[in-house]
């Protein structure tokens, strides 16, 4: 069936049978299990570690950093991270002491009787707070990472312009809250350190263990257990789970298992970065836009984790959709004593995406314009060119795509009616809001090319054709979709294909399952192997798998591989140095429209009705790429509504699905999910990545449609029923 169509997923039946094992489902004889005892507060020094002597330690496994056997260092893209405490720590629950025991319960008890008795010194709480020498702990200035984008003359387009509007937004941070918490499992085979468990990159896995171990790769091993899901949460953070678990393992010479509750894992892993955006934009007479000033500051937490990259990828696309010939976009990620803020489906592009849309509706009600007639005058049109200069080359007409989503949606029919109406009823209020926005696939400028991707394929012995690629399935249907691609390009059935566990020791390294670019970016890698395959054997179709049977037959001790490496676009070009050119192959378009209802009695939002018209390129399996939208869309609408991450001492003190508040099935609306497909060269069959996309606009789509039906300016999410009373009875700016 291939490309286009509708496959069932392939581990689908087995996880509704339950019989899929994730790692607290794995069983090993001997097997200890591990926990983490940390820091008591968002900033100090370590003083004493009081080990309760009522507690018989020898029956414990004890690790901290002295039985380090390397450098002290996580390597995610910076090393500032360490794996344990060993004086200093900066965020309220980093790891200091590991702990191993054959029981639970004995584990359990062991972790409450250590304390850490340790001198306070003084902490930062957000990234505006006024820097002293004592509140220095990177750099010289705390400033994990500083970009700025520069187009034109902006100051000139200023001062010959007829409006100015300037505008400030806040978002907050975001829990991935995916059903399966972390879990790791490490032991010994065959001379190597193996470790097991829930992520989604395992070759970042092994490039940290490595670095920490300090051994070669041949010497490691890195598995992908089945996955239950990650939204980048298990993008970074299971390399530091991996090593805690693999000391564990070395110094007891036994298989050991950590897998955390619910509450340690929402209260020690990373989550999205609180951003806060401003926009200063100048407007001609007819609402063109002239020139647009963006300063976007992301919080990091204690560590630069993934900071460098979110904040990248944020600020290409802060401007949005939008063509402005005078653009200055500075981003900054700054340090707080909080955990370490990470990967989170987006990276970055919600926080500056939700201004920019939230901007322009602020913007035509300032200059009296129609905010649909302010976006056609200024969505960008083919061979104009964006923020770094990239030319826009995708052929997707941006205003028929808008157009598309608002007649699916009813929005000016509806709009005219609730401005009608909001009056007749006592305390229901009904508003109609859209965004329009973009989402680069792939990995930004030349980090595609530097990842060196390479994915084989393997024609076996038995006539099926094997997937050999470090890809991950974590809920999303990649692997569905990989199977469908191979069979595609070689003319088989998908039940000829067979897509490997991703195993360092038996995959090759086809880069992380992040950034949308599983789909496109190594599935156009897929396409290719099974060229070099076929081209190898002579053949493809249906007589393929004879033709392997028989090669396997004239060559009996070899293996049949067919192979394909990341070569870029010949026309991507990217100054690193000056963030100019061309961020991104390609980039997938959306319009989103939200229809909501207000109770001016209990605060409380609703959203009633939700459009997504996408454009991805070719849609691979329409029904998981719908749900793909689908699930995004849920998520936009709980961190615009209803999920707010409460920090206490730097460190989140909601840590219950009781007072963190995800959407229920009752709370989501029907999502009517619709496709446009403009084909590009750079993913297989025209693909494009799709997996991002749907969380960048539901947080202002739906907060314009708020702001419609009140008559209010609100400028920051979640807008919670606490926070919307606060702002309507004037006590918060919104």
């Amino acid at each position: 069936m291939g490309i286009g169509s509708d496959i069932p997923r392939v581990e689908g039946p087995e996880k509704l049978r339950g019989d899929t094992r994730y790692i607290d489902d794995i069983r090993l004889d001997g097997v200890l299990h591990g926990g983490t005892v940390r820091a008591p507060a968002a900033r100090g020094r370590i003083t004493r570690i009081h080990f309760d002597p009522s507690v018989n330690w020898d029956e414990y496994v004890i690790v901290d950093h002295r039985d380090i056997p390397g450098p002290n260092e996580v390597a995610h893209i910076d090393k500032d991270q360490p794996a344990l405490v060993a004086s200093e720590f900066r965020h309220r629950h980093e790891p200091v002491v590991l702990i191993a025991h054959r029981s639970t319960r004995a584990l359990r008890r062991g972790l409450q009787s250590v304390r850490i008795e340790y001198e306070p010194l003084p902490a930062i709480t957000d990234p505006w707070q006024k820097l002293v020498p004592e509140l220095i702990q990177y750099g010289d200035d705390n400033v994990f990472k500083r970009i700025d984008i520069r187009k034109g003359a902006l100051e000139a387009a200023f001062a010959r312009a007829a409006h100015v509007i300037e505008g400030r937004y806040r978002t907050g941070a975001q829990e991935h809250v995916y059903l399966e918490t972390n879990g790791m499992l490490a032991y010994q085979q065959d001379g190597r350190l193996v470790v097991q468990g829930s992520m989604q990159c395992p070759y970042f896995v092994l490039k940290a263990m490595t670095h920490f171990f300090g051994r070669p790769q041949e010497q490691l091993r890195v598995i992908q257990s089945a996955t239950g899901g990650a939204f980048g949460g298990k993008e970074d953070y299971p390399s530091i789970l991996a090593i805690h678990a693999g000391l564990l393992a070395e110094k007891s010479g036994a298989p050991v298992k950590i897998v955390y509750d619910r509450g340690e894992d929402m209260a020690a892993t990373t989550k999205r970065h609180p951003g806060w955006v401003r926009h200063r934009t100048a407007v001609d007479a007819d609402g063109r836009l002239l020139a647009m000033e963006v300063e976007a500051i992301l919080d990091g937490g204690a560590y630069s984790t993934m900071s460098p990259v979110v904040l990248s990828r944020g600020v290409i696309h802060a401007t949005g959709p939008y063509s402005c010939e005078n653009i200055h976009v500075h981003g900054e990620a700054r340090l707080t004593n909080s955990s370490p803020y990470g990967a989170f489906r987006g990276f970055g592009v919600p926080q500056t995406e939700f201004a920019i849309e939230r901007h322009m509706d602020v913007i035509a009600e300032q200059i009296a314009l129609d905010p649909v007639e302010l976006r056609r005058r200024n969505l960008l049109r083919d061979g104009q060119t964006m923020a770094t200069g990239q030319i826009c080359r995708d052929g997707v007409d941006l205003v028929a795509l808008m157009d598309g989503g608002l007649a699916r949606a009813s929005y000016a029919e509806r709009r005219a009616e609730y401005a009608r109406t909001n009056g007749d009823h006592p305390y229901l209020r009904r508003g109609i809001g859209f965004s329009v926005f973009l989402h680069g696939a792939g990995f930004t400028g030349g980090g595609e090319t530097m990842l060196a991707s390479e994915l084989w394929v393997e024609g076996r012995a038995d006539g099926l054709v094997e997937v050999l690629a470090a890809n991950t399935e974590m809920g999303q249907g990649a692997k569905t979709v990989l199977m469908q691609i191979a069979a595609d390009s070689l003319g088989l059935s998908e039940d000829q294909i067979v897509v490997a566990e991703p195993d360092t020791a038996r995959v090759p390294n086809s880069g992380p399952t992040v950034a949308s670019r599983t789909t496109m970016i190594v599935g156009k890698l897929l396409e290719r192997a099974c060229r070099d395959l076929a081209s190898t054997v002579g053949v493809d179709g249906p007589s393929l798998p004879g033709a392997i049977r028989a090669w396997h037959k004239a060559n009996p001790s070899q293996r049949l591989i067919g192979r394909a490496k990341y070569e870029a676009p010949k026309h991507i070009r990217w100054d690193e140095a000056t963030y100019r050119g061309d961020a991104y192959s390609c980039f997938a378009w959306a319009v989103h429209v939200a229809d909501i209802e207000v109770d001016l009695r209990t605060y409380m939002v609703r959203v009633c009705d939700y459009v997504a018209l996408q454009e991805v390129g070719k849609v691979v399996n329409p029904t998981m790429a719908a749900g793909q939208i689908r699930g995004g869309v849920a998520q936009g609408i709980g961190w615009a509504l209803t999920e707010d991450v409460v920090l206490e001492d730097g460190a989140m003190a909601n840590t219950q699905l009781s007072n963190y508040t995800i959407p229920s099935s009752a709370d989501l609306p029907p999502i009517r999910v619709f496709f446009e497909e403009q084909p590009l060269p750079y993913g297989p069959g025209g693909a494009k990545g799709i997996g991002e996309l749907p969380m960048d606009g539901p947080a202002p789509a739906i907060v314009n449609a708020v702001c419609q039906a009140l008559g209010t300016n609100v400028s920051r999410i979640p807008l919670t029923p606490e926070r919307l009373m606060a702002h309507l009875e004037g006590e918060t700016d919104g």
